[in-house]
């Protein structure tokens, strides 16, 4: 069982790693973007631990099969759950009331012939090619070549001036490029718009083009920009004069034909020829009849509220003219696919390829790569955006990807995902080096591909509300998921991003498609625009705990992962195990995030998730719950000794969550006794808050540990308090 098979330091250590690099670990995450997606190796690691006859270490390399047991997950978000319980044999039932999480999981799930696909995706890759290709082609400056490939288009902000009604670019900074992938800085001059290379990024000296002094810093700055013809200032978002409009001034782009003999990145300022492209493709996509790029409004939102200001009030405004033709193009030869699950593919890749289709990427000046939209977890809006080429450029002789953000990506990417559901593998970490474990007689999927045994198994996943869910009761062997995090990502509001187009592109046939948002009214994150608070995120979650505990065999597990930076989030979580009739069996520390995620990064927060572990019935160790904050201080110690075991140099933001986890379980445990659920939310809410301040809550735990920084490891002052054991000691508690 969890509770005494759990390896901290084993799935710490690889927990961390796959965060780094997930698609590396988990290629099937490929399949279409998702958010917050916790790592596959806890959740193999808790599957194991649970169902398997061999210790932790000795299985998780092995194949396993777990046939007839019933997994649920009444958040399935981006699926990572339910597809390891898939791939281990189980059957598997998953929620979700967002259709777009519903779409993804099915096609991470679901078999797929992967020569069928690639078939269909190469023919309709050739055929844009032989459309719109040209679109996407450059003269080389330094060979003469005509078909160099663009690369990224980088498009600048302009602004009318609301004085003279002259024009003029919104340039935040002239640094096109840092000297980290490229052997030199190059400057865009802010005279006559020529690049130069330069070895001095504080002292770049003159234009090579027209002499003028080249500079790092732009007038554009805290919404407001000095109009260069009459100097009068401006504030840029306007959202009365409509989306922004923008300037097409700088390319990056690849030359075949001579890149062998060319140091570092190709880089240009746009030729007639590529300004052409541009009016050109504005010109066919007037004369086009769209049946599938959207028209529908953009509701109002926390985070859509950003692209009103700045006067986008329908999503297709977020797209130039050459990506509405290249996606319209798409989208038609998509819906023509006979096999249904090669369409669906397909439509899900145009759905993934919008993040970086749009009108909002950034460019990295440093990476020098493009940042899609959802590179943070909202709509920002730029001054300066990157357009990538639609079709993706292919390495002829190595096969590889050139850039990101094109078809040939996407395509790789899927086929790579939908290969490792064929074959999945783990990686091995010994001495150094890095090993590739086929994972034998494991397989992602409804059915067997491969050698005729005509396996299948049960995949039900439904686009609902848990809480309203049909189950019968003691039918599930186990509920594992990642549930909604309090105030955090608002998924519903950037999912319409994709939905819109999904919607009319695949989602006619489809019930769960019908509403024109994936938003609703059930939706647990909190919303100040749709009025929802903490009483009704404890509602929510409590309702759906209720309905899984009843479906649950008694004495079977309902594991979760949670983590918050305020101890108030915790709240709703402890009524709602309450209100389901559970005992929270065990806490578990296990890293859900990557530390250098720019979420997380400099802002103290932690990355590590707390794993609870619910039951209706079992036995915990006795020293498991202390009677003071100098006991927890001291679980809180064994954790952070065991994160260290694994490779993790745990921070104070880390030591607080897991002290939060922790005091929740212990909140759970001594409430539950007299717990009455049926009283009023608020009320539920209230003793829960008030057991926590009775007991001491963090502050206390907090003064029994070593006072570090947020970003430097976490030490601990030597203390021995109430003494803790392992799991499986001689002084245990039933409950």
């Amino acid at each position: 069982m969890i509770e005494r098979d759990f390896d901290i330091p084993f799935i710490a250590d690889l927990a961390l790693r796959e965060k780094q690099i997930q698609q590396n670990y988990r290629p099937v995450i490929a399949v279409h973007k998702w958010f917050a997606r916790r790592p596959g190796t806890l959740f193999r690691g808790l599957l194991l631990s649970e169902f398997a006859s061999k210790p932790l270490k000795d299985c998780f390399y092995e194949g396993n099969d777990f046939h007839g047991r019933r997994i649920a997950d009444p958040f399935m978000g981006g699926g990572t759950p339910l597809l390891e319980a898939n791939r281990t044999g189980c059957d598997v039932l998953g929620y979700d009331i967002n259709p777009m999480a519903w779409w993804i999981v099915n096609r991470e799930i679901e078999h797929l012939d992967l020569k069928k696909y690639s078939d269909a995706a190469a023919t309709l890759r050739n055929t844009l090619e032989a459309e719109i290709g040209p679109l996407y082609r450059t003269r080389c400056t330094l060979c003469g070549s005509s078909n160099a490939h663009a690369k990224y288009f980088l498009w600048v902000k302009t602004r009318t001036c609301a004085q003279c009604h002259e024009r003029f670019d919104l340039f935040p900074g002239y640094l096109l490029a840092e000297d980290v992938r490229h052997p030199k800085n190059v400057f865009i001059c802010p005279q006559c718009g020529e690049l130069t290379e330069t070895e001095n990024k504080q002292h770049p000296g003159d234009c090579l083009s027209c002499h003028a002094p080249l500079i790092r810093n732009g007038p554009a700055g805290r919404n407001s920009c000095k109009c260069p013809h009459c100097q009068s200032v401006n504030t840029y978002t306007d959202a009365g004069n409509g989306p922004p409009r923008h300037r097409l001034f700088a390319m990056e782009y690849v030359c075949l034909d001579c890149r062998e003999n060319h140091l570092g990145r190709f880089f240009k300022k746009p030729d007639q020829d590529d300004l052409e492209h541009v009016e050109s493709a504005a010109g066919r996509w007037a004369g086009i009849q769209s049946p599938f790029v959207p028209d529908d409004e953009i509701p109002g939102g926390v985070e859509t509220d950003r692209l009103h200001r700045w006067g986008y009030r329908r999503y297709r405004e977020m797209f130039n003219e050459r990506q509405l033709l290249g996606l319209e193009r798409s989208a038609c030869l998509t819906r023509t696919i006979p096999d249904e699950r090669v369409r669906n593919a397909l439509a899900t890749n145009l759905s993934d390829l919008l993040r970086y289709q749009n009108m909002l990427c950034r460019y990295d000046t440093m990476a020098l790569k493009s940042l899609d939209i959802f590179s943070v977890h909202g709509f920002p809006v730029g001054l300066i955006q990157c357009e990538s080429n639609l079709l993706g450029i292919v390495d002829p002789v190595k096969g590889t990807c050139i850039g990101s953000g094109g078809w040939a990506n996407i395509i790789d990417k899927y086929r790579k995902a939908k290969a490792y559901c064929d074959h999945p593998f783990e990686v091995r970490h010994q001495g150094g080096k890095k090993q590739t474990i086929p994972v034998r007689n494991e397989w992602i999927g409804d059915r067997w591909n491969g050698d005729g045994r005509k396996k299948q198994r049960d995949v039900n996943l439904i686009c609902g509300d848990a809480a309203v869910s049909e189950i019968p009761e003691a039918s599930l062997d186990a509920v594992f998921t990642d549930p909604p995090y309090f105030g955090n990502i608002q998924y519903a509001e950037l999912m319409d991003f994709c939905y819109v187009w999904l919607r009319r592109l695949a989602g006619l046939n489809h019930p769960a498609f019908r509403s024109q948002s994936t938003r609703h009214r059930n939706e647990l994150t909190g919303n100040v625009n749709m009025g929802r608070g903490l009483v009704h995120f404890t509602e929510g979650i409590s309702s759906v705990y209720r309905r899984m505990a009843k479906a649950l065999k008694p004495g079977c597990p309902l594991a979760f992962t949670y983590h918050h930076n305020d101890l108030k989030a915790y709240y709703p979580i402890a009524v709602a195990i309450l209100d389901a009739g559970l005992t929270c069996s065990a806490s578990l520390p296990c890293p859900g995030e990557m530390g250098a995620s720019i979420h997380i990064k400099g802002t103290g927060s932690s990355i590590i998730d707390t794993v609870f572990v619910c039951r209706s019935t079992g036995r915990i160790p006795r020293s498991w719950i202390p009677q003071s904050p100098e006991g927890v201080a001291e679980l809180v110690r064994r954790d952070l000794e065991k994160l260290k075991a694994g490779g993790i140099h745990p921070t104070h933001g880390d030591a607080r969550c897991i002290a939060y986890g922790h005091l929740t379980r212990l909140a759970v445990w001594h409430l539950r006794t007299d717990w009455k659920k049926n009283e009023e939310t608020s009320n539920r809410i209230e003793k829960v808050a008030h057991w926590l301040f009775a007991f001491g809550g963090w502050l206390e735990v907090e003064r029994c540990l070593a006072d570090q920084t947020s970003d430097q490891p976490f030490a601990l002052m030597p203390m021995i308090a109430e003494h803790v054991s392992e799991y499986g000691g001689q002084d245990e508690i039933s409950f």
